[in-house]
Formats: structure tokens, sequence, C-alpha cells
């Protein structure tokens, strides 16, 4: 079965979706509500990575959780509401995990890192299965592909303008539209390898294809938008007199010494 990103598997009580529902007083114990959430989300993801968002059906997702269907539909009363809320966290994660960038790095650096972990999010198995349940539902559950877009894709280009603002205002960017800037470099992570694997190659990527994706992102990036580098050179003074050329015509002009003109008789 496909796997989602590490990083998405780890650490999976913190960075919870704000709109998580809370089950009723009295029907959970005190401090339990937020572990057993977790653990029907893990439960959650292998039946919808097997299955699919059709083939996934709630009594199959409480045995992989471990739980009771009555005890399942406190936290999620609909599978809708468990896959968008389980898609949710998971881009939440991985947005956080990419684009964790330090505003006293080298721009070409992290920018570097940066597309080199999006790049590798995104050609994970388990994240193309999602993405394609997402689009195959998005029709019919709109809300879900809206959840989605926000919570990953939108929350990374928020979080790179952010950085991409502290740059400009070190002098180091250029950019008068900085989201837009934020969302092309995204896009641009995506060219060639990643969109191909969601519409259905399955076909990975090794890493010299993935470096070289990377470098030409970065690098066509940093061509349209790297602050103009100052010159330190300065130009030297011309020296009056010192003119090589002007020497040399003004010795050609001149006549020759006197003793050189005739021997003395």
């Amino acid at each position: 079965m496909a796997s989602l990103p590490d990083f998405a598997h780890q650490d999976l009580q913190r960075h919870m979706p704000d709109e998580r529902r809370v089950p009723a007083a009295g029907l959970v114990a005190p401090g339990q509500g937020h572990e057993k959430r977790c653990q029907i989300l893990r439960g959650a993801r292998e039946v919808f990575l097997a299955c699919g968002f059709d083939g996934a059906s709630m009594g199959e997702i409480a045995r992989a959780a471990g739980v009771s269907k009555g005890t399942l539909y406190v936290y999620f009363p609909s599978k809708e509401e468990l896959f968008a809320a389980l898609v949710t966290g998971e881009c939440q994660r991985t947005a956080e995990a990419c684009f964790d960038m330090s505003v006293e790095a080298d721009v070409r650096e992290a920018l570097i890192e940066t597309s080199r972990r999006y790049v590798r999010a995104m050609l994970e198995p388990g994240h193309v299965r999602t993405v394609r349940m997402v689009i195959g539902v998005a029709e019919k559950l709109p809300e879900i592909g809206r959840a989605y877009l926000q919570a990953g894709q939108e929350a990374g280009v928020d979080r790179l303008t952010a950085w991409l603002r502290a740059k400009i205002a070190r002098g180091e960017l250029v950019i008068d539209d900085v989201e837009l800037a934020a969302w092309q470099f995204l896009i641009g992570c995506h060219a060639q390898l990643v969109m191909p694997m969601m519409f259905g190659d399955e076909t990975q990527p090794d890493a010299a294809s993935i470096e070289r994706l990377v470098a030409h992102t970065v690098d066509s990036f940093l061509r349209s938008f790297a602050a103009p580098r100052r010159s330190t050179h300065r130009a030297q003074p011309r020296q009056r007199g010192r003119d090589p050329d002007r020497r040399g015509s003004s010795a050609a002009a001149s006549p020759c010494p006197s003793s050189a003109v005739s021997p003395s008789r």
C-alpha cells in the first residue's frame, strides 16, 4: 500500500485543523478525545489509501482504527467530514515541513532546499493518490477540494510569500506582485515531473531529474527577481599628462634635439 510523506505521519497530535470537532460532553473520558481522534485518522488513512474514497466504508475505517462505529460517529458524523479532516491535516503538516524557511539563509540555498522538499513531497505515492481522490470527489463535494487547496497550496504560498517579503525588506529580492511570484514558484516545481504522475504515470523520477528541475526552477526565479548587485568597482581618475597615446604622438611631432640636427662642423 502506498504511503504518505514520512513527515506527515509524525506527531499526529500537533497542528490539528482549527475546525476539529469536539465530542459531546460525557461521551469521551477527559483527556482521551484528542488521542482517540488521532487513532481514527490513522485508521482512516489506511482505508482511504487502500480503497479510495468511494470504496471506503465507515465500518471498515472503524475496524482499522480499532474503535466502534458508535465512537467513530461521535468524532466524525460522516465519511465526507472524516476525509476532509484527514486531507486538511496532512496538507497542513506538509506545508509546514516544506516551507520552513529562515530569513537569515542565503536566498538561492533556501529556495533550492525548499523546492527539493516540495517536489519530493508531491511525488510521494501516497500524496499522489490523495490528490487523485480529492479531484475525483471535488465535483460532487467541492468543499473537500477547497479544503485541500486552502490547507495545501494556499498555505504554502502564504508561508513562501511571508519569506519573500522579508527578503525584499532586506534588499535581496525585488518583486512587485509577491503572492503571484510565490504561486509561480510552486507551479514551476510541479512542471514536468509532478503533473504526469497526477494523471496516471507511475514512474518515479530519479534524483538527477529532480535536481535538474529544482535548479532550473530556482535559477529562473532568481533571474526575474534577484536584486541587482551593487558594483564595488570605482573608475580610476585620469591623470593629466600621462596618456601614452598622447605622449607618443607628441614625441613624434616634436623636433629632434639641436645636437642631433646636424653634426658640429
